[in-house]
């Protein structure tokens, strides 16, 4: 309800008859109004009602009323009684429909039902010179009342007791805090509570394209329809960035956002591209990936071209190889090397297999960090390729095998390993006849075999005799009868650092 600019009659309800007095005036603006008038000060024990049309309070606990009012000064009356008042009194009632007209009785208004929210007396009143002169002193006042829980409405009453006074305007209002969005969540238009002291909780939820990032979202509402105290919020999500404090805009095509909060769009990291909107990652160009551990905004990276300049060291079984990193690292930091073994079975390399567990790889054969490796164990004599591949970050994505360097050499030929044991076939008193299996590994064709002995009681391989033999086995001859002879072979007898047998003895016949 507002009068304030009301023109037409308000059509309220007054008792008695000869009380207030509905009539055209003007305000201090002199502009036309609709207002209520009451000055029977000259007649003792007043009790005049003014009752307002049905007011719906529309969910609202608790309601403002502002009067503004003119009060005559009571002193400048002449001749007034004692009874003369400068206050008037405000009730209200709450009801589920209008009042009827039919409530003018003296007994309904003796025991009206009315609940008093204040007796409202003038800051500022007029005498008999201000009105002559047209000086009006207007008083606003503004009280609320509540809580308002019973009915789907109220109507307002004034009670005059003795004044000669004027309404001029009432304006009935509640109290509420506007529809906001604050922290990327919208809260909803909200009364205040029931008291001027109430906060009441407004549940906000995240506007389009804002997740929360903390729960509850809410805020509260206080007593003079103010927002306060902020608990959660949301944020734009991933592909979205703030545009102005309440909106998440979509990013546009060529930028990305990868994360959920306050952070903007970027541009696509270079070798990558995006042509949608609201890209949480931009696609990397043909050629180009990311590293499982790269982050959306890394640059995509490509694989590394092969080794250059492989060479090696090659003795009977090991090599050394050393090379050149690649021109192209592919822009990135995180290149290793590889390097696969094959052993082949001729020199034309047709037929080459993986080399087997028993060759040792010094370091490591996987994710070098150098450009350099030594393989040791290898077989004597024995072609071999040898293929070292660059690899980084990202050549697990590459559907095509990592480029690599290949070297082909041969091991140099070896000495045969040892001979294992010696057998003493037959023997007499100035021979013995002895025998051996070949070396396990004869490392090439074993032209012939050295024989190496001499007199046990002698204890010196200064006296000892040699002999060889084309074939395992030697008939050694002049001995002395019942005497022992320390014997050692080894194959061929070209190779002196080859291993010979243990010393062992045998014996001639008495």
């Amino acid at each position: 309800m507002d009068t304030r600019t009301a023109t037409a009659e308000l059509g309220w309800i007054s008792f008695p008859a000869n009380g207030w007095e509905e009539v055209s005036g003007y305000d201090e603006n002199l502009n036309t109004i609709r207002t209520y008038q009451v000055c029977n000060v000259f007649d003792p024990s007043q009790n005049n009602w003014l009752l307002t049309t049905y007011i719906d309070r529309r969910a609202a606990q608790r309601i403002y009323v502002e009067i503004r009012f003119t009060v005559r000064d009571c002193a400048s009356i002449p001749s007034v009684l004692g009874s003369c008042k400068e206050t008037f009194n405000l009730y209200y009632l709450e009801t589920e429909r209008t009042l009827s007209q039919s409530i003018k009785g003296v007994e309904y208004w003796a025991n009206a039902p009315f609940l008093k929210v204040d007796t409202i007396a003038a800051d500022e009143s007029f005498s008999q010179v201000d009105f002559g002169g047209r000086l009006m002193k207007v008083n606003t006042e503004v009280r609320s009342f509540g809580p308002l829980s019973k009915g789907r409405g109220f109507h307002l009453a004034f009670q005059d007791l003795g004044a000669c006074m004027s309404l001029l305007a009432v304006r009935v209002f509640y109290k509420k805090c506007p529809s906001v969005v604050q922290n990327f969540a919208f809260f909803p238009e909200t009364l205040t509570g029931a008291e001027s002291t109430s906060l009441v909780i407004a549940r906000g939820s995240c506007i389009p394209n804002a997740e929360e990032v903390d729960v509850p979202i809410k805020l509260y509402c206080n007593g003079d329809g103010e927002w306060m105290v902020p608990i959660g919020s949301c944020s734009c999500k991933a592909g979205y960035e703030p545009d102005n404090g309440n909106v998440c805009r979509a990013c546009p095509q060529g930028t990305f956002k990868s994360f959920q909060g306050a952070g903007l769009c970027k541009q696509c990291p270079l070798n990558s591209r995006s042509t949608i909107e609201a890209a949480t990652i931009c696609v990397c160009r043909n050629g180009y990936y990311r590293g499982d551990m790269d982050k959306p905004e890394d640059v995509c990276t490509s694989v590394p071209s092969a080794p250059r300049n492989v060479v090696s060291v090659v003795n009977q079984t090991s090599v050394q190889l050393e090379w050149h990193p690649p021109r192209d690292t592919g822009h990135r930091d995180d290149m290793s090397y590889n390097v696969l073994c094959r052993r082949c079975h001729s020199s034309e390399r047709r037929a080459c297999q993986p080399c087997d567990d028993s060759v040792v790889f010094v370091s490591d054969k996987q994710g070098l960090k150098e450009t350099r490796v030594e393989i040791s164990k290898l077989r004597a004599h024995t072609p071999y390729t040898f293929e070292i591949q660059a690899v980084n970050g990202v050549s697990n994505k590459s559907p095509y095998p990592a480029q690599q360097l290949s070297i082909n050499i041969t091991t140099n030929q070896a000495a045969p390993s040892v001979v294992p044991i010696m057998h003493q076939v037959s023997s007499t008193s100035r021979s013995f006849s002895l025998s051996w299996p070949p070396p396990e590994q004869p490392n090439g064709i074993i032209l012939d075999y050295e024989i190496r002995y001499f007199d046990k009681s002698l204890s010196s391989v200064l006296n000892s005799s040699v002999v060889q033999s084309e074939t395992p086995n030697v008939v050694l001859e002049g001995l002395r009868p019942g005497t022992g002879y320390v014997v050692q072979v080894r194959a061929p007898r070209w190779a002196r650092d080859t291993l010979a047998t243990a010393k062992m003895l045998f014996q001639t016949s008495p």
